[in-house]
């Protein structure tokens, strides 16, 4: 059995139900894929984050050693919740990150070194490349950055993905 813990941080209109979730509970063991408040058009995405990232904390506090996989705005939540809790996370995980926000200043944090992989699809019409791509190098200093030829939703790059070797599962293929 492997020592760490994983967890699915879905996007913003998301949830743990949907593709990547489903996905991840079938290919990756024990993940944890939690739905978390739903999308509201009248709450301001600034609420939504508070009341999300509450939700998110009150699960990883209760392990270490995660692997965070974080999803759009999920990937907004787990760059957040790593940049401020490093030594409880083994690797982050970012598919199509929310980064270029005011919430992730670089100013207001210290640039971590644990193991970080984005993927962003070049054909991504929600969240745009290049000063995504920018803010991660400000905040993480261990940084992978693939451009991978998909859309936001990434469920080609998902399902391409060797999600054993890219968490270190030794006890799955």
């Amino acid at each position: 059995m492997n020592n760490h813990n994983s967890i699915f941080i879905h996007g913003l209109e998301s949830s743990g139900h949907g593709f990547k979730g489903n996905y991840f509970r079938k290919y990756i063991p024990g993940i944890l894929t939690p739905d978390l408040e739903p999308y509201m058009p009248n709450i301001a995405y600034q609420k939504l984050l508070e009341i999300r990232m509450g939700e998110l904390n009150e699960i990883l506090d209760q392990k270490e050693n995660w692997n965070i996989i974080g999803s759009s705005f999920g990937g907004l939540m787990g760059a957040l919740y790593s940049l401020k809790n490093p030594k409880n996370v083994r690797k982050l995980i970012l598919l199509a990150p929310m980064l270029a926000v005011p919430e992730l200043n670089p100013s207001k944090f210290n640039t971590i070194n644990i193991p970080v992989v984005v993927y962003h699809g070049k054909n991504d019409d929600v969240i745009s490349i290049t000063p995504t791509k920018k803010r991660a190098g400000k905040l993480f200093s261990n940084l992978i950055y693939n451009i991978v030829d998909d859309d936001h939703m990434l469920h080609p790059t998902t399902e391409s993905i060797k999600w054993a070797k890219l968490l270190d599962l030794k006890d799955k293929d």
